[in-house]
């Protein structure tokens, strides 16, 4: 039986082909994102501690669908304000908003 030979551009460009769609087809859901400053941002996480200070003491939680409205953000936390069972202002962790 003849063995198919194919020319080595043919291959290498089929692989690249299979791998981006292998890629495509095992992406998984979007990622939280950070906050926007004067937005009211919904809650992305699981929970959400909101805090007096930037790691300091919880005060509250927000649960993934309540909202945030971002007033400013520090090294990685965000102020403002938190909807929901908490009413009040506060920090939390950016990034944990969809």
């Amino acid at each position: 039986m003849p063995v198919l030979r194919t020319h080595p551009t043919i291959r290498a460009a089929a692989v690249a082909v299979a791998l981006t769609a292998g890629l495509l087809v095992s992406a998984g859901p979007a990622q939280a994102a950070n906050g926007t400053i004067g937005e009211r941002e919904t809650v992305c996480a699981q929970d959400l501690y909101v805090r007096t200070a930037p790691g300091g003491a919880w005060m509250g939680t927000l649960y993934s669908g309540q909202t945030f409205t971002v007033e400013s953000k520090q090294s990685g936390w965000a102020y403002g304000f938190a909807y929901g069972n908490i009413n009040r202002h506060g920090w939390v962790q950016d990034g944990w908003f969809c």
